[in-house]
């Protein structure tokens, strides 16, 4: 399966009537393996920024994590494993794979909680399957 059909079947998908803003998977060095059409232009420093949460949590908490310009205040997430972020009626949802970050971005009507539950799945099928 190409790592496009992730993005389109798996995150892209329909939850109760909602669907994400725009979704990603993203390699640990910050390339683009597969994304939504219109997933935020992000800066390597971004990525960086939360690759060094994931090592490091708590880094982010302070300045907030940043994705293609747009701050989200880091709400709870689990240490090492997941970032989740609130902007507005929106946020986005960080889970990190052994090789990759899988990215949800949602707004209104969709919750945090359909975000989470279609980020982390895909995430813990691919951590599964060794990737």
């Amino acid at each position: 399966m190409s790592w496009q059909t992730y993005v389109d079947d798996h995150l892209m998908y329909e939850i109760e009537g909602n669907h994400l803003t725009s979704a990603a998977v993203i390699g640990h060095d910050g390339t683009v393996w597969a994304q939504s059409a219109n997933f935020p232009q992000f800066k390597p420093e971004e990525i960086a920024a939360i690759m060094n949460d994931f090592a490091e949590p708590g880094t982010l908490a302070p300045t907030g994590l940043y994705l293609g310009g747009t701050k989200y205040m880091v709400i709870q997430g689990e240490a090492g494993a997941v970032i989740r972020g609130k902007k507005g009626s929106g946020g986005i949802t960080v889970k990190k794979t052994n090789q990759a970050l899988i990215v949800g971005i949602y707004d209104e009507p969709m919750t945090p909680g359909q975000c989470n539950v279609i980020v982390e799945r895909l995430g813990d099928y691919l951590i599964e399957q060794g990737l």
